[in-house]
């Protein structure tokens, strides 16, 4: 431990986030003895993490842009209010280097690595470089952007198709384009860059050689300010969605421990060239011959770390807490190896078989599952309105078992007494998920679903018309009270307001919480 490193102690955190990982922040700060403080919407005003939280404060009006997304306004919310850190979850500005360079600047603790490592990390292309020159394989592809359509052209042809396109910035599978043949390549060179643009505010691309039928997997590393990093283990995330998670599970049912010995020590090379501190997590494409590639490196928290959590039995979040403090990483974090298995599933208000389509509308009944080695991560509860303006996930249903056989017996049971009515969700995909004998043999690449998606081989669970008349009725009356609502002479009024009520103080910047 390196004694010029002071311990910073947090008595308040401000969780910059909404949603089922904003309560899971809140839930950690309880239980290490720290005030919580969180920021909401005008559709959050009556979301759980505001209930939980101990004081609330009021961001902006529904669009991200305007709320959750104001990074100077809640770098000074966190200083008016008295806050040390920001826990800025994941999605929003958890990966903006900016917002965390600016928390530096205003004494304000980023609960995350520091600005430089998300900005180098944030780059598709520097990250490439700089992880290759640290001896870790990554993708045969290029190092550079392809300015023109020419210079994809030329670089395809030295490399050999299939090829894939992709945004240097940004992720989430915007700004990717697969092409098998040359016909294809310009208008899926002009489309990339377009979509980038649009996301990303950066519509450079480059190319990487395309790995046929790989899998997904990442390792979870934790790096302390005292120089020591260390890797958790890895995670199977090959079941996706258009590049989206749908599905991890913990251990990957292919990985043997020397495997494993491989991709944690490439992890914390990678994440040591960088000087990486707090929690991340380096991807790697697996190919069908067992050979494994660097993709890419999260600087923050992911969805998917409680199935790391339940085969390690260690907290992350409480983790994160402790090295923003300036603590160092104990002797439990060494040497771990993956006790049991665990599976998550991300619920979504979707609809799985009409296209994904959004669902929103009043949660109007809510069971979760219980039992042994079941855990939910939700953001929701019975009577909540599921908004538009957000991404559509409710929460995370999440198993262990001693193995993956108990633990996909364990998810068929708690998928069974689980009951969400008034929208659609996409449970009904992980019941039809496990029936297929792909995923029950662990037989799994990151196009599996979509390929099944598309020949239908996951049909649906048949469900009554009462039930399908429900959930419009549901949908018709959120609908109804959005319009009433926008219409209403509160919300043209834009008043100010220092009402306080049990603990939670409205900012001073809109409408008391109610």
């Amino acid at each position: 431990m390196n004694p010029s490193i002071p311990f910073r102690e947090f008595k308040k955190v401000l969780v910059a986030n909404r949603g089922e990982i904003a309560v899971r922040v809140i839930r950690a700060l309880r239980e290490e003895g720290i005030r919580s403080a969180v920021i909401y919407s005008d559709p959050d005003r009556r979301g759980l993490a505001v209930l939980l939280a101990d004081e609330a404060y009021r961001i902006g009006p529904a669009a991200s842009r305007d709320s959750y997304l104001q990074g100077p306004a809640i770098v000074e919310l966190a200083r008016e209010i008295g806050a040390d850190a920001i826990h800025p979850g994941y999605g929003f500005l958890a990966e903006n280097a900016e917002f965390s360079e600016l928390c530096e600047k205003r004494g304000v603790s980023f609960i995350g690595p520091s600005s430089a490592a998300i900005a180098t990390m944030g780059s598709k292309i520097e990250s490439r470089r700089l992880i290759a020159g640290a001896g870790v394989p990554v993708v045969p592809g290029g190092t550079d952007a392809l300015e023109t359509v020419g210079e994809a052209v030329a670089f395809a042809e030295e490399i050999g198709y299939p090829v894939m396109l992709k945004a240097t910035a940004g992720g989430g599978g915007k700004g990717m384009r697969l092409v098998l043949e040359p016909d294809g390549l310009k208008g899926a060179y002009r489309a990339a860059r377009s979509e980038a643009g649009a996301s990303f505010g950066n519509d450079s691309v480059y190319m990487e050689k395309y790995i046929e039928r790989p899998r997904h997997v990442e390792v979870q590393i934790l790096g302390d300010e005292h120089g020591k990093v260390v890797a958790l283990g890895e995670r199977e995330c090959s079941l996706q969605r258009r590049h989206q998670k749908v599905v991890e599970e913990s251990p990957s049912p292919v990985v043997t421990p020397e495997l494993r010995r491989e991709m944690c020590e490439a992890a914390v090379k990678a994440a040591r060239s960088v000087g990486y501190t707090n929690a991340g997590t380096v991807e790697f494409l697996l190919d069908p011959s067992g050979e494994f590639y660097f993709l890419e490196m999260n600087t923050r928290l992911q969805v998917e770390h409680p199935v790391t959590e339940m085969v390690t039995g260690l907290d992350l979040v409480r983790a994160q807490l402790g090295i923003a403090q300036g603590r160092a990483l104990g002797e439990e974090y060494e040497a771990l190896q993956p006790n049991g298995h665990a599976i998550e599933v991300r619920i979504y208000a979707e609809d799985p078989y009409h296209g994904f389509v959004p669902s929103p509308g009043r949660i109007e009944r809510l069971r979760w599952p219980e039992g042994p080695g079941v855990r939910n991560d939700a953001g929701v509860y019975e009577g909540s309105e599921v908004s538009i303006h957000y991404d559509p996930m409710l929460a995370k249903l999440i198993v262990w078992g001693r193995d993956r056989q108990q633990a996909m017996d364990r998810l068929a049971r708690a998928l069974a007494e689980l009951r969400i009515e008034g929208i659609h969700t996409t449970v009904p995909l992980f019941r039809a998920l496990l029936q297929d004998v792909d995923f029950v043999a662990g037989n799994l690449d990151i196009g599996m679903l979509d390929r099944k998606l598309a020949a239908g081989e996951l049909a649906p669970e048949r469900h009554s018309e009462f039930e399908d008349l429900a959930v419009i009725a549901a949908s018709l009356e959120h609908l109804a009270n959005q319009a009433r609502a926008s219409g209403s002479p509160a919300k043209r009024g834009g008043r100010r307001s220092q009402w306080r009520h049990a603990g939670r103080r409205d900012s001073l910047r809109g409408e008391p919480w109610s």
